[in-house]
Formats: structure tokens, C-alpha cells, sequence
């Protein structure tokens, strides 16, 4: 059976056993390919829009004898689906503007439709993913951390439910973190941070965000020296978003045994 990374082995637990799955950016399918090998979904499809990887990704479905279980498609994010044709969607490694606006494209197409859990693994710009199922009204119901290869990840389950809004309004409300910070700012705290990341906060969280206060204090050092209103504005703003983290991360070390 295929031995997944780290990441992809994070995407594909996160994915609930008997679900068609459509992973959408396949690459070279693997992580579609294992899927059906580990007998966790019955069948699934890989879109990639680059000939390069689409024809990988044809390849990988051959040699793996899974060309009757494994379609793969090229095209643009969820064109390469029909509605009812998945019950799960998969998407990583890539920003999460881009895996937004790929899913919200699909949403507006029907795309998603019958559609109901979403594993995501943008790289960056995580804040832009939780704020997107936050306003159509997916429930986050989980969350991961991981660093491989000197590289932070971070990997979200969210799903359909009934009562998606009053489970978020619940989960933002940030009561757990022992934090005076007014409810715009703490809101922004966890969709920059992640709630379930910051109710059990891993090495990689602590990593990740040193490595964020290390980038602003070098950008504040260097709006320093210039004399222009803007730069001194900016400096203000990235000194107050630094107090915030340094606050947060010290109200997660506290909160250690």
C-alpha cells in the first residue's frame, strides 16, 4: 500500500471511512490512490487542471489497478465535478485565498452539492479557509498541526449540519482562553489561530507563531528608519498585532500543566 507524508496520512485520517472522495489538486493522486488501497473509501476522483500532473496522476491510477475506482479528470478546481458525485472533498497544498475562491466558484456552480464534508490543508492564509465555512455555514469540527520537513501544516475537518451556526457562534466565542481582549479582536485571534489548534496547543503552534513575531519584528525594525507618516502607521499596527500574539501564546503556557 502507498506510504503517505505526514501531511497527506493527516488529510486522508480526517476523512470519514466510506465516503466517495473527490480530491481536487490531486498531483499525482496519492493521497486518492490511498484512500481506496486502505479501503477507507469506495471510490474517488482526482482533479488536476496541468497536463503534467493530470497525466501523473492517470499513470499513479494505472500502476496502483485502480482505473475503475479512480477517475481522473482535468480541470479548473470543482468543474471536475458533478453534483452528487462526492460526499467528501478534499483540497491542500495550496493558499487559502485560492482554496476559497475555488470553493466558493464551486458553491455558486452547484458544485458542492451533496457535498458534505470538506478536509482542507491550505498553506497559508488559513484565516481566509475558517472565515469562508464560517459564512456558508460549515461547522469546523477539527483541526491539526504538523510540521514536516522544517515545514508547518495545518489541516481542517469541517461539515454540513442543521445547526452549523449556533455550533460555531459557540466554538468563536473564545470563553476558554483567559484573554481581556474585546470580542473583534479575539474573534480575529481564533480565525487566525484556529480554536480546536489553541484549545490544545502543540509544539508546531508555538513554532509557527515565534516564527510570525521574528518576521514583524524585523519588518517594525525596518519602518523604523523611514520618516513617512504610513510607515510609522504601520509599525503601530504590527506592534499592537504582536502584543496580541505574545498575549496569547503567554495564556497558553500558563495554561500547561
Amino acid at each position: 500500500m502507498l506510504k503517505l507524508s505526514k501531511r497527506l496520512q493527516k488529510i486522508a485520517d480526517y476523512v470519514t471511512t466510506g465516503a466517495r472522495v473527490a480530491d481536487i489538486g490531486s498531483d499525482h493522486a496519492m493521497l486518492p490512490v490511498y484512500l481506496l488501497q486502505s479501503g477507507r473509501c469506495p471510490s474517488a476522483i482526482a482533479g488536476e487542471l496541468n497536463r503534467g500532473p493530470f497525466e501523473a496522476a492517470k499513470k499513479q491510477s494505472a500502476d496502483a489497478g485502480l482505473s475503475s475506482r479512480l477517475t481522473v479528470r482535468q480541470g479548473d478546481g470543482l468543474n471536475v465535478l458533478e453534483p452528487g458525485e462526492a460526499d467528501t472533498v478534499t483540497i491542500a497544498g495550496m493558499g487559502g485565498s485560492l482554496m476559497s475562491d475555488i470553493l466558493e466558484a464551486g458553491r455558486l456552480a452547484g458544485k458542492l452539492e451533496g457535498v458534505t464534508e470538506l478536509v482542507l490543508q491550505p498553506n497559508v492564509g488559513e484565516e481566509v479557509v475558517r472565515q469562508w465555512l464560517l459564512k456558508h455555514h460549515w461547522f469546523l469540527t477539527a483541526e491539526s498541526i504538523l510540521e514536516e520537513d522544517g515545514k508547518i501544516y495545518e489541516v481542517m475537518r469541517a461539515v454540513r449540519a442543521e445547526d452549523a451556526d449556533s455550533r460555531s457562534s459557540e466554538l468563536y466565542n473564545g470563553q476558554f482562553l483567559a484573554l481581556s481582549f474585546d470580542k473583534e479582536v479575539l474573534y480575529k485571534v481564533l480565525m487566525q489561530m484556529g480554536p480546536y489548534l489553541l484549545l490544545d496547543p502543540q509544539p508546531a503552534l508555538f513554532k509557527k507563531w515565534h516564527h510570525e513575531l521574528n518576521k514583524l519584528e524585523r519588518i517594525c525594525e525596518q519602518l523604523a528608519g523611514s520618516d513617512l507618516a504610513e510607515s510609522a502607521r504601520k509599525r503601530e499596527q504590527f506592534l499592537a498585532e504582536m502584543h496580541v500574539i505574545k498575549e496569547v501564546l503567554q495564556c497558553l503556557r500558563t495554561d500547561k500543566p
